[in-house]
């Protein structure tokens, strides 16, 4: 580990991938360098001892299950479906030149070359693996180096890597099913290959769904600390033992855990986070590190090795960037971007080291062969950066590719793409209707799950506030609390319910808080269908509800440390008009300490709250302003809304000169054009309005009057104090505003 890191810190500096320092460690302190300059230091410190060896071992073999559970986890499946062909053309031309040519090689190696001359077909297929696959770990690292994670030919690159490491570990899969058999044959193959398969379409049917199921379930009953990881760790376990049981190795069963647990909708960012630090700085110096001390650079004093390993390097090269070279062209991609994506695709990495080590272990490769390919994938890799940022640097930029990046980035800083989990509090009047459809548009951009807490009496809402410097007592009581349902949208709602009039009240309540939820998924349907097939959303959108006869802060705060992005609120009182939320609303607020988004349905979406929007948005360039601006171009997006920005100014050129209103000026249109390039990203047209001279109340009220606007989404800040209280123009529109008002609160 120190070795490692040391080298991992000077190769950073050299602007060289950090894993290379690790596993060139391996080879400073194997027998390559240490064991031949000092050979007695190197027995103190890696002992033949058989326990030494298998202790070792045993962490290496855990560590290559963690790293692709790590690979799994940062591959992006929507991006493969965003570059769409190019990237599978690029990819499966990379794939198949030098594979040909790796067993191409293996066939014509000597027999002394050979662990075992009867089984060449095994070396041959995993030197064509070897070859073949390129490291999406050196290959995103670079990109992302260079700033050109988002450029088009970097995104196209990036996604042949992930196809790439994908197929690479189901053929290496395959290939360790064969050489356990021990002879080849078209039945042995078909199984290996449909085993691999089936593993691969239940995994990411139902597999995603169990996943997640497993995930949240983990996090929302265990109290102990980073039970989610242990979950995940199980999780992990699971899979490749399944793998193992039908027959193909276990790498491809913790690749495939990782994809799951990245595409999962809750908490990815804490467990990426948590996970990285513990793979980063243990397991990966370990295993790099072992590798290296398995190979032996020594063996190239012999002039016919080093030949066939120079040999080696070159098909290497040469086939990978031709394969992906002509896959580029093949794609449509210009000279200059397969010029680009040949280069990129010419790193191993870690990847062919992993490939190699499964070979040494199960006896497919020679000490020999082994050593040459760890030798391939140093000299590769090393290369991979320079060339590829000479190729990076000369490619221009196109005209659509400078919007999509503006847009991008726009997202990056955006608060509605960040978002998770969302917790939503109403009771079944139109108000809590129509916050349950803000919730689901707001859930559907992303496929967030969400849980309904249906409240049947408000005046039952507590007050207890709860102790943020304790967690709850274990045997202090809760307030009764009962799981109504669970069940997953298919995006098309489930009908209407037929009312029995001998039902109870209890059975009344759980029959409303199931429509509360079939409002969040009917919306979440309607933003679906309006996102461009790229921003959809994988997973359908979730809905938990509960019913709560007595809800309370210290509830809605335990409820809370399941981890929400945001609490919305819509409850009957608020519809009222009033200068004051109503206790209950307030009482609510006071368990979530992250965002809120409060509404206040009136006029005519009181009588349907599921009517069309005409939204205004009152922005001053904070970001409470800019956040509200995000959620109401969401729900304009889903109802086609009309959609007013308003910046209400104060002018003071008359008593401050006119250069201080030139800068008003300047910094009223830098305001809304920042919210006009947020709808220009969604193809969105949006209107703009300066009013001066007026307090801001005064102008909202005056703006919904002369555009006959609906909705006023609000952003807000919480101020000090037992009553939630946004400010004085939140509090002149609650009170004054005879339309429909939406507050979306830091």
């Amino acid at each position: 580990m120190l070795v490692g890191r040391l080298l991992g810190e000077i190769m950073i500096r050299f602007k060289q991938p950090g894993v290379m320092g690790q596993l060139i460690a391996g080879l400073v302190l194997g027998p390559s360098l240490l064991g031949a300059v000092f050979p007695d230091w190197h027995h103190v410190i890696f002992p033949n001892a058989k326990e030494q060896k298998a202790m070792l071992d045993a962490v290496s073999q855990f560590g290559v299950l963690m790293l692709l559970l790590l690979t799994g986890m940062e591959t992006d499946l929507k991006l493969v479906r965003r570059t769409g062909v190019a990237s599978a053309i690029a990819s499966i031309a990379g794939i198949v030149i030098p594979f040909a040519c790796g067993v191409a090689l293996g066939e014509a190696l000597p027999d002394s070359m050979l662990p075992d001359p009867g089984k060449r077909l095994i070396t041959s297929l995993f030197l064509g693996t070897a070859l073949s696959i390129a490291s999406v770990k050196i290959v995103a690292t670079v990109i992302r180096e260079m700033n050109f994670l988002r450029r088009t030919v970097g995104q196209v690159i990036l996604a042949s890597a992930i196809i790439d490491d994908t197929v690479g570990w189901m053929i290496t899969a395959v290939i360790f099913s064969l050489a356990l058999q021990g002879h080849v044959d078209m039945w042995s193959i078909a199984q290996s290959v449909l085993g691999t398969l089936a593993f691969m379409g239940l995994s990411l049917t139902i597999g995603r769904r169990l996943v997640f199921m497993i995930i949240r379930w983990v996090n929302d009953v265990f109290a102990s600390d980073f039970a989610v990881i242990t979950a995940i760790l199980l999780i992990m376990c699971a899979m490749a033992i399944i793998t193992d049981l039908i027959g193909v190795h276990t790498v491809l069963g913790a690749f495939v855990a990782g994809i799951l647990i990245g595409e999962s909708p809750i908490l990815t960012r804490h467990i990426d986070e948590q996970l990285r630090g513990l793979v980063i700085a243990f397991f990966m110096p370990v295993f790099f590190g072992t590798a290296g001390l398995s190979a032996d650079l020594t063996i190239l004093k012999d002039m016919n090795l080093l030949l066939l390993t120079l040999g080696l390097i070159a098909i290497a090269s040469v086939g990978k960037f031709g394969g992906a070279f002509v896959g580029g062209k093949l794609a449509g991609l210009t000279f200059r971007e397969s010029l680009a994506l040949g280069t990129g695709m010419n790193a191993r990495g870690s990847t062919e080291v992993i490939v190699a080590t499964i070979g040494l272990s199960m006896g497919a490769l020679s000490q020999n062969l082994f050593t040459m390919i760890v030798t391939m994938a140093v000299i590769t890799t090393m290369a991979m950066p320079p060339t590829l940022r000479w190729a990076l640097s000369r490619l221009p930029m196109r005209k659509e590719e400078k919007q999509r990046l503006e847009r991008e980035e726009l997202e990056e800083r955006g608060f509605v793409p960040k978002l998770e989990r969302l917790l939503i509090a109403v009771d079944d009047s139109p108000n809590g209707k129509f916050a349950s459809r803000v919730a689901g548009m707001l859930a559907g951009t992303r496929g967030m799950p969400a849980t309904v807490l249906h409240i049947p009496d408000v005046s039952k809402i507590e007050s207890t506030m709860p102790d943020t410097r304790d967690k709850l007592d274990a045997n202090q009581a809760k307030p009764e609390e009962k799981k109504v349902t669970q069940k997953t949208s298919d995006n098309k709602g489930n009908g209407s319910k037929k009312t029995n009039k001998s039902e109870t009240k209890a059975e009344k309540d759980e029959e409303k808080a199931e429509d509360a939820s079939e409002v969040v998924q009917q919306a979440a349907a309607q933003i679906k269908s309006k996102q461009k097939e790229e921003e959809k959303a994988d997973n359908p959108v979730e809905v938990t509800t509960i019913v709560h006869d007595e809800p309370s802060p210290a509830a809605i705060a335990e409820e809370a440390k399941k981890g929400y992005d945001i609490f919305i609120i819509g409850l009957e009182e608020t519809s009222k008009q009033s200068s004051e939320f109503a206790r209950g609303v307030t009482n609510l607020a006071k368990g979530f300490e992250g965002p809120l988004v409060i509404s206040a349905v009136r006029h005519d979406l009181l009588k349907k709250p599921d009517g069309k929007f005409s939204i205004l948005i009152p922005v001053n360039g904070t970001d409470p302003s800019r956040r509200a601006a995000e959620v109401a171009i969401t729900l304009a997006r889903a109802t086609k809304a009309q959609v007013t920005v308003l910046y209400v100014a104060v002018r003071t050129a008359a008593k401050r000169g006119v250069r201080r209103g030139i800068r008003s000026r300047r910094h009223e249109e830098a305001i809304l054009k920042d919210i006009v390039a947020i709808a220009d990203g969604y193809n969105m047209s949006i209107r703009t309005a300066v009013v001066a001279e007026r307090a801001a109340d005064e102008a909202i009220l005056g703006e919904v009057d002369r555009r006959n606007h609906n909705l006023v989404v609000l952003g807000v800040s919480r101020r000090p104090g037992e009553k939630l209280f946004f400010g004085d123009t939140a509090a002149a529109l609650l009170k004054k505003s005879e339309r429909s008002l939406l507050f979306v609160a830091s």
